[in-house]
């Protein structure tokens, strides 16, 4: 027999008695006779006492069945015809892999390195302060999503399988747990082994991947994309192109741009970093004095505020993480978050985001057309840059400091590794950002006792929250102007993570060859 059920465990039930015997107490059967399938689990830590939510299939008296939900069909495609994705991050990686089960032949143009050899460049960064163009923390196999916290949280629920991506994920390696977590994640020391399996697999149904790979121009005759021309002078010529390129391939939409391929300027969001030691956030979320139980994960938090009609709001929330140098050009600061798997160090840390709207905060920069929001995002990142000493150290400023408009004596640790320096954020950053920061953090401080602390640092800018520019495309995922190019996940401006990149991907893929 087989029975459905959600399960309700106290904090205290985890520790003593384990899923499977508080679910055979529950149902009332000998624990010897159950097989537990977990189908769903969360945490609920809004009131003192801690439960976990189990949603369960249960098989009583008889075996689990070992069939997967999905299998992936990839075909030899070494002799099929051919379709070109530019990028390799998650979009062009799922694109690709989509090509294979559709039979048809991937070739794959990424700007950067191979998951191993970018590890040179990123300690290039951190250590040395020397920024990559093309191999950095957003360029090279896997794209931004390879050193990253690897969150697959998505909402875009409606554009595609969700289930189908992560059963992917756990096919090239990740754990089972991703499948069931309400806020799954994989951490950043394990996703490079797994989108290094998703390019052997590429490579054994016979697509190609070609690193070191920048396209520089396109040709195009008659409103057809006919050829594309990498960085050392090589032509290919091209049907069907897949243009994943991701938010911070600023010189692709430069080019677009300068050839008069139709763009659109894009709302987005910009801030700081926040970063509090992450015992400060397991006390308030788990109403805890001491440390944590051990069979709890590194707390995490989402706020939102309303300031002026804009949201401020956390985004991306690395619990256990630390904060790298995000730069892809010499001459800026950008910041990112990331975690590892177990999300075991010492701090926490989010962005602090403010939202821009292109049409009505912008006016200044109205003179670059579709390319404002780019320009504004440059010259935020090229006074972080200035204002934290024209190195990969970043600007950064104590919480309560920053709140009451007050330069810092000295700052707290940090897990970001090139080093702060303490700069007056309160009045660097644009009104537009500041203003409307600063009243956000006081209002987080109300909603989470304990948020609001000198105990935490702010550090600039955290500028690459999604694309400032939208690649418009038609009901068939076509740029309405030129044919056969299919812009695709957050550089076209239609993912936002992981998980949306993934599906669009897919999509784009089953768009572009259609009608091959």
């Amino acid at each position: 027999m087989v029975r459905n059920i959600q399960l309700r465990v106290s904090l205290k039930e985890e520790a003593q008695l384990g899923l499977k015997a508080k679910t055979a107490k529950y149902l009332g059967v000998p624990e010897e006779n159950i097989q537990i399938k977990v189908q769903r689990k969360s945490i609920d830590a809004r009131k003192p006492s801690i439960y976990f939510n189990y949603k369960l299939e249960v098989y009583i008296n008889e075996p689990m069945p070992k069939t997967k939900e999905y299998t992936f069909d990839y075909k030899d495609v070494s002799n099929a015809k051919p379709v070109h994705i530019i990028g390799f991050g998650p979009a062009g990686m799922w694109a690709a892999l989509r090509c294979l089960e559709l039979g048809y032949k991937p070739i794959v143009l990424e700007r950067g390195k191979n998951v191993q050899d970018r590890r040179r460049d990123l300690k290039a960064i951190n250590q040395d302060h020397i920024v990559g163009e093309d191999s950095n923390y957003c360029f090279g196999e896997g794209g931004a999503g390879t050193y990253s916290d690897g969150k697959l949280y998505t909402r875009s629920l409606k554009r595609g399988d969700v289930r189908r991506i992560f059963e992917s994920l756990v096919h090239h390696g990740a754990t089972e747990e991703i499948l069931v977590d309400a806020h799954p994640h994989i951490g950043t020391n394990k996703l490079p082994r797994i989108v290094q399996n998703m390019r052997e697999t590429i490579l054994e149904y016979g697509g190609e991947v070609h690193f070191n790979t920048k396209v520089v121009d396109f040709i195009i005759t008659n409103n057809q994309l006919k050829t594309i021309v990498l960085q050392n002078g090589t032509e290919m010529d091209v049907h069907r192109v897949i243009l994943a390129t991701g938010h911070s391939a600023r010189d692709i939409f430069e080019l677009l741009h300068q050839k008069d391929i139709a763009l659109k300027a894009k709302s987005f969001a910009m801030g700081v970093r926040v970063e509090h030691p992450q015992h400060i956030i397991d006390a308030i979320q788990y109403h805890c004095s001491g440390d944590r139980n051990e069979l709890l994960p590194a707390a995490a938090y989402s706020l939102v505020e309303q300031v002026k009609n804009r949201g401020v709001y956390s985004f991306c929330m690395c619990p256990g993480g630390f904060i790298v140098p995000a730069a892809t050009a010499p001459g800026e600061i950008v910041v990112n978050g990331m975690s590892p798997s177990k999300r075991n160090n010492l701090y926490a840390n989010s962005g602090i985001v403010v939202e821009i709207n292109v049409d009505e905060d912008l006016y200044k920069y109205e003179k670059f057309g579709a390319l404002k929001g780019l320009e504004y995002q440059k010259n935020l990142e090229r006074l972080a840059f200035t204002s934290g000493g024209r190195t990969q150290t970043a600007p950064a400023q104590r919480l309560t400091d920053f709140v009451d408009g007050k330069l810092s004596t000295d700052l707290n640790p940090t897990s970001y590794q090139p080093g702060l320096k303490s700069a007056p954020m309160h009045s660097l950053l644009p009104k537009l950002i500041g203003s409307k920061l600063r009243q956000g953090f006081s209002a987080f401080g109300k909603k989470m006792k304990g948020y609001y602390t000198e105990e935490a640092n702010i550090i600039g800018v955290e500028s690459r929250t999604s694309s400032p520019v939208n690649i418009p495309r038609n009901e068939r995922l076509e740029h309405p102007q030129i044919i056969g190019l299919y812009p695709c996940g957050e550089g076209g401006g239609y993912a936002g993570g992981i998980v949306s990149a993934a599906m669009d991907g897919e999509r784009c893929a089953e768009a572009a060859t259609a009608s091959l």
